[in-house]
């Protein structure tokens, strides 16, 4: 039988920590070669694209996400489940609260072993689902004692901070420049969709972590080389995909592209972290292909009592 899933049953099933460790248990799959994940795959269509990420985790199911960039107001993404021993489509999701929970998660294990371990203050660059998917994994993963978030609509960032403040029982603020939002801050989210640069390096403090989620290419980027120069700790969730990357990723070119590190094989314990207190360390997510899968895998285990009975 076929279950499809809403956004709705998403959220209400998948909680921030369940969602980290399956992201956690899905790089180390890929770092150990049990998750078969490719780049993603493009096609033009004119007048848009459709783009497909694919993961097979070995001896057990396959699947895919299909989504497409015509700009349509309800474009839903698709995420399809096949049991890896028939081929039958065990699930399929609609919408984006899979996909978002799982960028989520996977920069909450980065936040997990990369931040200093007293890592407690927080500072987001941007108000949209992607940035507060960012907030709530790595409140999951560190006792936040503070969250500030600056974003350009003044109205957004005050809705953001007390949504933080709401739910997930942390005090937040809303700031009203960038700086302000991230200095003395331990962890870094960067989540905006601006081409240009939002942060100044010089403005981090010795120590931080951050996760950068929006654009990281060349010409379009939400940060610059001055935070990859700053880095003592580069990794990325997949430098295979990273590499993949039109226009090229900035992190994945000279001469950064020999310190762009794998979080799998941090996480396997095979590659160093962070080594040093006042190292700066940042995470470049990519979305390694296959997760979004492996996610409704672990959310149709997660809901196997209730939805026993369903059919697509």
């Amino acid at each position: 039988m076929t279950v499809l899933i809403s956004d709705a049953e998403v959220a209400a099933a998948l909680d921030a920590p369940a969602t980290v460790d399956a992201m956690r248990e899905a790089l180390l799959a890929s770092y150990h070669g049990r998750l078969v994940a490719p780049p993603r795959a493009a096609v033009q269509l004119g007048g848009g694209r459709m783009t497909l990420t694919a993961g097979h985790l070995v001896g057990q199911w396959y699947g895919y996400r299909a989504y497409d960039t015509f700009g349509h107001p309800e474009t839903e993404q698709v995420v399809v489940l096949h049991d890896g021993r028939t081929g039958a489509v065990r699930a399929i999701a609609v919408g984006e609260e899979l996909g978002s929970r799982r960028t989520g998660g996977l920069g909450g294990v980065a936040v997990d072993a990369l931040a200093r371990p007293d890592a407690a203050t927080l500072g987001v660059i941007g108000s949209g689902g992607q940035a507060w998917t960012q907030v709530w994994a790595a409140a999951a993963v560190r006792p936040l004692r503070e969250v500030t978030v600056h974003s350009r609509s003044a109205a957004r960032r005050e809705a953001f901070a007390a949504r933080v403040r709401a739910e997930l029982g942390i005090p937040a603020r809303a700031v009203d420049t960038a700086r302000a939002a991230v200095r003395d801050r331990d962890v870094v989210v960067l989540a905006t969709t601006s081409p240009t640069p939002v942060l100044d390096a010089a403005d981090l403090t010795p120590g931080c972590h951050v996760n950068a989620v929006g654009f990281k290419q060349r010409d379009r980027a939400e940060f610059g080389p001055d935070l990859l120069d700053r880095a003592a700790v580069l990794v990325s969730d997949s430098p295979a995909q990273s590499r993949s990357y039109v226009p090229p990723m900035l992190a994945a070119e000279p001469p950064y592209a020999a310190r762009l590190g794998d979080l799998g094989s941090v996480l396997a314990g095979s590659a160093p972290g962070r080594t040093g207190a006042d190292q700066i360390s940042v995470f470049c997510s990519v979305g390694l292909a296959g997760t979004e899968v492996f996610l409704l895998d672990r959310l149709v285990r997660i809901l196997a009592p209730t939805v026993s009975g369903s059919s697509g």
